[in-house]
């Protein structure tokens, strides 16, 4: 395993700029490769191979001309195909005599040159014994040192023959052109290698110098530094590496920025309640420990500083919980106005106790569907909170709104309402608003709680406020047909 990771950290050693480089050369030489290879290799083949079927093809179309045209049509046809394509054209009938010839080689031919007039009993012989009665020869005469190609075949079939024609053409030597070809291949891969070998080089610079800046921006980064600049340039691919590393850069900022927050918080929150038990157990066992009634207050304060301690600890568990996705949905339908009727019916002791009045507005019945514990917390906390900021009228108003995408929930207040630049952070952890005349209870993640669990359900919710008038919390949730 140890000598596996050690090699795989060899390959990932190699730069990209030496990588795209080889790249480069690899794809220059493997580009001249084939040049060579089609020029020494295939020219000839594919050369011999394109003139046999050119020549063929002429052949087949006079013979169907032969047969279906009239003897004007045919012979000009057969004209034109030879001073078209510098061939020498016979046709023979069945008694092998010569009704129509075009001759355009004149001593070159196989069959009319007067040192080859020999060759046409060959040639119809080899046609003859042929078993699809067609014939391609290359011939080489030595005499004037020139290569052909000869084409026969016979017309009809075996069973009745009506002629055979042949057609002769000259083969062009391709070996000279192949020996200059080689050397001009030769000059031009090396252009081609050291035009090559630039490109690698200038755009594997151009890629991988703005990729190394991003590098080095990233270490820094990941050692603290949030005000590193990341910059792109080279490309659009490059560039939204860039902006994509400039927005994690400021959301890991804020994040950090939330954790220091989120540490010195709940060291502060935690540390006055401990504070607070500590001093009144020790005051229970120096002063008031004979003294009932004494005895019974600093045991109350004991018992409220720790209640006060599980809510904080219970708050941040929960809220932990929602964010990483731990806690699952147990979704059930239910009518909101009842639910929400039950909630307020729950608040009616402890706003008769503390001078607070909370009125519910309902609508009309309408089934939703979501976890009816989860979002009965966020309505709780939301009245909490309005409970927290109020007025000196001590006046809570809860309505219910019907709307065609599902149920809209309002908790309204009527205090001195939030600042236009503070309403964003209301949802961020542990803030508080300044704006309130009482003490202020709970732990400070209440509303950081509604968020999480609204996002969860993936219902909409906000805030608006109006100083001097108080503060609307809302949240919608979807009825049973929208979910």
């Amino acid at each position: 395993m140890q000598i596996k990771e050690r090699l795989r950290r060899r390959r990932c050693r190699t730069p990209l700029q030496w990588n795209i480089g080889w790249c480069f050369v690899l794809f220059t030489v493997i580009v001249v490769g084939l040049l060579w290879i089609m020029e020494t290799v295939l020219l000839e083949q594919f050369y011999y191979a394109f003139k046999t079927r050119e020549t063929q093809q002429v052949a087949l179309s006079l013979m169907d001309s032969y047969v279906n045209d009239s003897n004007e049509e045919f012979i000009q046809k057969l004209d034109n195909a030879a001073v078209s394509n510098q061939m020498c054209i016979s046709f023979y009938d069945a008694k092998r005599k010569m009704p129509y010839l075009r001759d355009m080689m004149g001593n070159k031919c196989m069959i009319h040159g007067f040192h080859n007039s020999k060759n046409l009993l060959t040639f119809v012989q080899m046609l003859d014994e042929s078993e699809d009665g067609s014939i391609s020869l290359r011939v080489f005469d030595e005499q004037i040192g020139m290569q052909t190609l000869l084409v026969g075949y016979t017309v009809g079939d075996k069973d009745h023959v009506e002629g055979s024609v042949f057609i002769n053409t000259i083969l062009e030597p391709v070996g000279a052109t192949v020996r200059i070809q080689k050397r001009l291949i030769l000059i031009f891969s090396i252009v081609l290698l050291v035009i090559g070998c630039s490109i690698a080089f200038l755009l594997s610079n151009r890629l991988s110098v703005p990729i190394t800046r991003i590098t080095e921006s990233a270490k820094r980064m990941a050692h603290g530094d949030y005000q590193t600049r990341f910059e792109g340039g080279s490309c659009r691919e490059v560039d939204e590496l860039a902006r994509a590393l400039t927005y994690a850069e400021q959301e890991i900022s804020k994040a950090d920025q939330m954790q220091r927050d989120l540490v010195a918080n709940v060291s502060h929150d935690l540390r006055t309640p401990l504070t607070m038990l500590k001093a009144y157990a020790e005051m229970i066992r120096d002063l008031s420990g004979d003294n009932p009634e004494k005895r019974g207050k600093h045991l109350q304060v004991i018992i409220d500083e720790t209640d006060r301690l599980t809510a904080l600890v219970n708050d941040i568990l929960d809220l932990s919980k929602l964010e990483n996705g731990s806690q699952k949905l147990e979704v059930s339908t239910f009518d909101a106005a009842v639910w929400m009727e039950d909630i307020i019916a729950r608040y009616k002791g402890v706003s008769e106790q503390m001078g607070y009045h909370i009125s519910f507005t309902p609508d009309e019945s309408r089934q939703v569907t979501c976890d009816a514990g989860k979002m009965e917390r966020v309505v709780c906390n939301l009245i909490n909170n309005a409970i927290n900021y109020t007025g000196e009228d001590k006046q809570v108003f809860v309505r219910q709104v019907n709307t065609p995408e599902g149920v809209r929930i309002e908790v309204r207040d009527t205090g001195e309402g939030i600042p236009e630049d503070k309403i964003r952070r209301i949802f961020d952890k542990y803030y508080r608003s300044e704006n309130h005349t009482r003490e202020v209870v709970g732990t400070g993640l209440g509303l950081s709680i509604v968020k999480a669990i609204l996002k969860l359900h993936g219902f909409p919710y906000g805030v608006s406020s109006k100083l001097g008038e108080g503060s609307v919390f809302w949240f919608q949730i979807r009825d049973t047909e929208k979910s």
